[in-house]
């Protein structure tokens, strides 16, 4: 194995995620470590370095140049990474001092060293014991960014981030109070894109899914009122246009149930940027004023349009 081949091979067996198995990972560590080709690893140091030092390292002994307006590159897809697995240290200046620097810590010093020889296993385990890795880490730190809701009561998570907290405020805020009573018949997840998919109950009523249909993010269908509430959380991109509206009733023109069309945003702010795109006939609700509505033209409020 070359010699960059051999860092990603302890990176791997390090357990850090596939980001931090780069070519670019892999010469931060063998220039941490001061590591040439021609090197072997028992002799590896832990001299403080600067980023810039990384850099001409990797260029003077692998030939491969990085610009030096890429340094921030550097700290977040390895530095910042390597300093969360205990690889590498600071020494405790200011980052905007010209004497910050860093370097491997003594256990990975004293670790890599024995990389190739009988006992890395033995040191490896050790180290993995005493230092959570990375993967277990960041799975960790996702598992309690997660946020716990209540599906058809049953329990669920989503992962983190804006368009879940609004999927989840729109069957934990909107559904009690304007479709009370209702079922969950699809909702996704930023990972798991089916998260709840009744895909009998939404055959039974009459859908046609394919592949290539986009679902709205979240179905609720009303059996007291025969009613199916389409629902698109909008965060960013995809409001109840004229475009989505026809998309839909191509995907359920065979559902006889009352249709309702509503597009939910977070805040007022949100909505302003797509007020002039939503379709009328459709109807809007807002997280931040959950007991209100906003209803697009028509002769009546809340309610299917044949």
């Amino acid at each position: 194995m070359t010699k960059v081949e051999e860092a990603r091979e302890i990176l791997t067996q390090l357990q850090v995620p596939k980001q931090q198995q780069s070519d670019l990972c892999c010469y931060v560590l063998l220039a941490m470590a001061y590591i040439q080709e021609s090197a072997n690893w028992e002799y590896a140091s832990n001299d403080w370095i600067r980023i810039h030092d990384i850099i001409s390292f990797t260029e003077k002994n692998y030939g491969v140049a990085y610009a030096e307006n890429s340094r921030e590159t550097f700290r977040k897809q390895a530095i910042h990474h390597f300093r969360n697995a205990a690889f590498i240290e600071d020494n405790g200046l200011a980052t905007n001092s010209p004497n910050y620097r860093y370097r491997l810590t003594e256990e990975m010093l004293l670790l890599i060293t024995h990389f190739g020889k009988k006992d890395w296993e033995k040191k490896k385990t050790s180290f993995l014991k005493e230092h959570q890795s990375l993967i277990e880490q960041y799975a960790s730190k996702k598992t309690m960014q997660k946020m716990s809701v209540k599906i058809n009561n049953s329990d669920f998570t989503f992962s983190p981030g804006k368009h879940n907290q609004l999927q989840k405020a729109i069957i934990e805020e909107f559904a009690p109070r304007f479709a009370p009573n209702s079922e969950c018949l699809y909702v996704g997840d930023t990972e798991q894109k089916d998260l709840v998919k009744n895909e009998g109950k939404l055959k039974a009523l009459g859908f046609e899914i394919t592949l290539h249909d986009k679902m709205p993010d979240v179905v609720l269908y009303s059996e007291e009122k025969d009613w199916i509430y389409f629902v698109e959380a909008v965060t960013s991109v995809g409001p109840m246009d004229p475009k989505r509206i026809k998309e839909l009733e191509e995907m359920t023109k065979n559902v006889s149930a009352g249709k309702i069309y509503t597009t939910a945003f977070l805040d007022f702010k949100t909505f302003k940027k797509f007020s002039e795109m939503l379709a009328w006939e459709t109807e809007v609700w807002l997280a931040e004023s959950p007991d209100h509505m906003i209803h697009l033209n028509g002769d009546k409020f809340m309610g299917p349009r044949k």
